[in-house]
This record gives C-alpha cells, structure tokens and sequence, in this order.
C-alpha cells in the first residue's frame, strides 16, 4: 500500500479526521510494528515480554530481557513504571535509570498524580489483595492503603506471594482473571483496584477505594452477593477529567473477555470495541487504546469512542499512552 493508500484508508476509518489520530502504518510481521502516536502523544507497550515505546518516528525497545510486563507513563510522561519479573520498577522514558521499587511482589503499577507516590497491589494483612503505595526512588518499605484495616498493621513478609500475582500461564480469560493491576484516579483521591471489602460476599469483584478515608465502593461484583453471574473485572484506567473509568470484564454466560466503561460510580456502564478487545486506557476523551485481536495476534489498536472506527498501531498489548 502507498503513501496515499494508507492517507485514504486512515480517512475512511474516520480517525485522521475525527479524533486527530497520527499514524504511519508500516509492514505487518511479527517484530516489524509501524511507527505511531496517538494524538502526538507517545505509547509504550509490551510484545513477548519486552517494553517498547513509539514516538511517531520509531519504535524504540526500552528492556533488555523479556520479563517485562504493565508499563505506565508518569504524570509527566518522563518515566515509566513497569513490572519487572514481578516487582514494581521504574525507568526514563528512553530506558534509562532502571531501578527496584516495590519491596515484594506486585500487580500492575499506577502514579499518583503528583508523581511522588506509586500504587501497586500485593498480599495484605487479610491473606487477600490489598493496595500498597511507595515512593518513587524506592529504598523505603510499602505503605499499605487498602483495605483501611491494615494501615496500622504490619505488612506481610515479603516473601509470602498472593496467588493473583504469581507468574500467570494459560489462556487469555486465564491470564487475566487475577491481573492485579490498579489504577490512581487524576484528582488523587481514589484508587480502582482488583478485590475489596466486596471480596466478602463476592466471588469476584472491582472496587473503587479513597485514599484519605480507606472507605471502599464495589463498582464491578461477580458471583456470591453479586450480579449473579460469574467472571471477573481486572485492568481499570481512568479517564483524565476522573468522570469514567474503564475496565476489562469477562462472564462466564458465553460473554467474551470484553472492555467496559461506567460512570466512577459503576453506573451508566457500556460494552467498547469487539470481542476479546481488552486493557483500554484514554488518549483524551475521544479516543481509547487497547489490546484487540487483529491478524491473528495481539495488536494495540487506537479506538475512536464516537464512532468505533478503529486503526491497529503495534503488535504487543499493555498499552499505555503519555499524558
């Protein structure tokens, strides 16, 4: 396809002319992703355990070994921060200044928006998923949020493992069911994170928690005293302005692992995207990036929240987009 091949197919999709979406699309093999931004913002993203990011002129690789997992950008889009064969770590956005944060095994990372604090999720004093928060140079013991209750108890040992945060192998629904990835809402205030006080009467569940108070809201509730039905709500991602929020969600009724999004209440919630899309985050509030199955691989894939045109970016998954 040509130069204006590619400037017409990207009109049609609607996302040149709607959502400002810049795209270089290049060849399609397995490691030969295209160049790419979302809206001039850069993403990074995973691919076989390697972090990359895209700057709109090429794709840089940002780690050396392949035991990466859950890139988030900063607040200011200079570092990220990232699994690294299971703990929390941080780098520059080049790769650079690699370094250990979380003091025991964790969930997916998110910055608090002051860019001081990040949140992960590890074993809490309950046995079960809890939230911890850090600083972001490390060297300090995790600070437990959720749930309120061990605030003032001490942490569990560090080499005790939640089951969720082990290494995970199977099929996507596999994978996913205990992805304990949080997320740190833009004003600071809350954190959406895998579990809860709801985990009480739920076989599964999605809560939303505030950091001051530690009080807690299920927004997402399977099985037990729940919905009714089973499955799972893993992966939240806020929107920037904090009024929605976005998770992955799956039932076991026949419904696909698919992409939700409510009010930060839970309510008003609609399906985005297709069929096995999953691990939306925002790039503005017309524009979603996520993981979608695409030529038989997994390709983050840039989703226009209007009118559902869509436009495949890379090959990878994990998605996340400078602010």
């Amino acid at each position: 396809m040509n130069g204006k091949s590619i400037t017409k197919a990207l009109t049609i999709a609607g996302l040149t002319a709607t959502a400002g979406l810049t795209t270089l699309l290049g060849a399609t093999a397995a490691h030969a992703s295209a160049p790419a931004t979302v809206n001039d913002k850069p993403i990074a993203y995973v691919r076989g355990g390697v972090i990359y990011r895209s700057n709109g002129t090429g794709e840089v690789r940002l780690t050396e070994d392949e035991v990466n997992a859950r890139p988030r950008f900063s607040p200011d889009g200079t570092k990220l921060a990232y699994l690294h064969n299971g703990t929390v770590w941080v780098m520059g956005a080049n790769g650079e200044d690699k370094h250990q944060v979380s003091d025991r095994i964790a969930g997916g990372p998110s910055w608090s928006p002051d860019g001081r604090w990040i949140a992960y999720s590890a074993l809490s004093c309950t046995g079960g998923p809890g939230v911890f928060r850090v600083g972001v140079e490390g060297g300090t013991a995790s600070e437990p949020l959720f749930p309120a209750t061990c605030r003032d108890q001490e942490a569990p040992q560090v080499g005790f493992i939640m089951e969720g945060n082990r290494a995970r192998a199977g099929n996507l629904v596999d994978r996913l069911r205990t992805d304990d990835a949080v997320a740190w809402s833009p004003d600071g205030t809350r954190i959406a994170f895998r579990g809860g006080e709801c985990e009480s009467v739920a076989d599964n569940c999605l809560s939303i928690g505030d950091v001051a108070t530690g009080r807690e809201q299920a927004i997402d509730v399977y099985g037990g005293g729940g919905n009714g039905t089973d499955g799972f709500g893993v992966v939240p991602a806020w929107r920037a302005d904090g009024q929605k929020v976005t998770w992955t969600t799956y039932t076991t009724d026949g419904t696909a692992v698919a992409v939700t999004e409510a009010d930060s209440t839970g309510s008003n919630r609609h399906r985005i995207g297709k069929a096995d899309d999953r691990e939306m985050v925002y790039a503005g509030t017309r524009t979603g990036v996520l993981t979608a199955a695409y030529n038989g691989h997994s390709w983050i894939t840039a989703v226009d929240l209007a009118t559902g045109a869509r436009t495949p970016l890379h090959q990878g998954s994990q998605p996340t987009v400078a602010p």
